[in-house]
């Protein structure tokens, strides 16, 4: 007769609890701190970190006269946020607890670390915390001299119909390349504000989740999809959607996220876009590149042009399954230009 396994917290037995929560960890509240170790024994020619705090992480390589550019977010969404953070992209992230906002003294140190003499650009995602923490830490900086701007990305068109409210996730991407490319130029600091605004204007993205996720600290579940269950316009945190339903297929999914942005977008034939199929955690790359295909062929139905695809892992959301579809309308050549720069980051490389 085999032992029963006692009895853990809130009545779930220990066997329960361990499939629940399998991750490659040492202890939950040590998840974000042991992270950052790792990225910085792997990384350390490229990243560093400021005022003796891991979390307040930088360049290593900074570019005297060049406009700082500064992100920040919580842990569980690699590369987003500090993936982005090297060669013409970003030069500094404030780094959360899973799902949570850095601190503002942690922003503002890492503002005095990698600012250059031309101004930062504080880019991050809509989220209340987050907004909070880097105006806090804006004001410190004027208090030092030290000139910032301030942008948000906000594409989830599902998440409020109101653009100034919706959530930022993968599309913010497309705001870091162009932000990215015109300070990489030396361009001011009010330019590469502008680029961002350019690329926030001329992207949306919807998202979808097949699963939940497991925060460390927590060890299970923050919601429950059924075996054959999607939520449709679930967030980046597992923000309710706008519908949970039976799963379809790609060209199903590709068809209702398309009609989705492009009812908030409309894109005329002729029109060049950039496309970004982001995974968000545990979906495989195979069907990202399923989804890839029929978004495209929708889109060349429609007679858009893709002028550049994306497919992979932008923004997750720890071991998630599920998807976003990112469109960015090219406005102009310019734009065009910004996306095709070379990147370099211990994360991402575009060549």
């Amino acid at each position: 007769m085999g032992v029963p396994f006692p009895r853990g917290r809130g009545g779930v037995s220990n066997k329960e609890e361990f499939h629940h929560m399998k991750k490659i960890i040492n202890a939950p509240e040590q998840y974000t701190d042991d992270m950052l170790k790792g990225i910085y024994a792997a990384h350390s020619d490229a990243v560093k970190y400021a005022d003796g705090d891991l979390r307040c992480y930088c360049t290593a390589k900074k570019k005297d006269g060049k406009v700082a550019i500064i992100t920040g977010g919580g842990t569980g969404h690699l590369p987003l946020f500090l993936g982005y953070v090297g060669e013409n992209l970003l030069d500094g992230c404030g780094v959360g607890g899973v799902f949570q906002s850095p601190s503002a003294e942690q922003i503002f140190n890492v503002s005095k670390e990698v600012e250059a003499g031309a101004g930062i650009l504080y880019l991050y995602g809509n989220y209340t915390g987050d907004i909070m923490n880097f105006d806090m830490a804006a004001e410190m900086c004027e208090m030092e001299d030290i000139e910032t701007r301030s942008i948000v990305g906000a594409d989830d068109v599902n998440s409020n119909a109101n653009p100034d409210t919706r959530r930022g996730v993968a599309g913010i991407f497309f705001m870091y390349k162009c932000a990215g490319a015109k300070a990489a130029q030396m361009g001011t600091l009010d330019e590469v504000l502008a680029a961002a605004q350019k690329a926030k204007d001329n992207t949306r993205t919807v998202g979808f989740a097949l699963t939940p996720c497991i925060i460390p600290e927590v060890g299970h579940p923050n919601f429950t999809l059924g075996e054959n269950e999607m939520a449709m316009g679930m967030g980046i945190h597992g923000e309710p959607g706008v519908w949970n339903g039976p799963l379809k297929t790609a060209d199903e999914i590709a068809a209702e996220s398309l009609d989705t942005l492009l009812g908030d977008m409309p894109l005329s034939a002729g029109e060049e876009v950039c496309l970004l199929i982001n995974g968000l955690g545990a979906t495989s790359v195979e069907e990202l590149y399923i989804l890839s295909g029929s978004v495209t062929r929708i889109l060349k139905e429609k007679g858009v042009s893709i002028y550049r695809t994306f497919v992979g892992e932008y923004a997750t959301s720890m071991e998630m399954a599920g998807a976003s579809i990112s469109i960015c309308r090219m406005a102009d050549q310019e734009m065009k230009e910004q996306i095709d720069m070379p990147v370099n980051t211990p994360f991402y490389c575009q060549k």
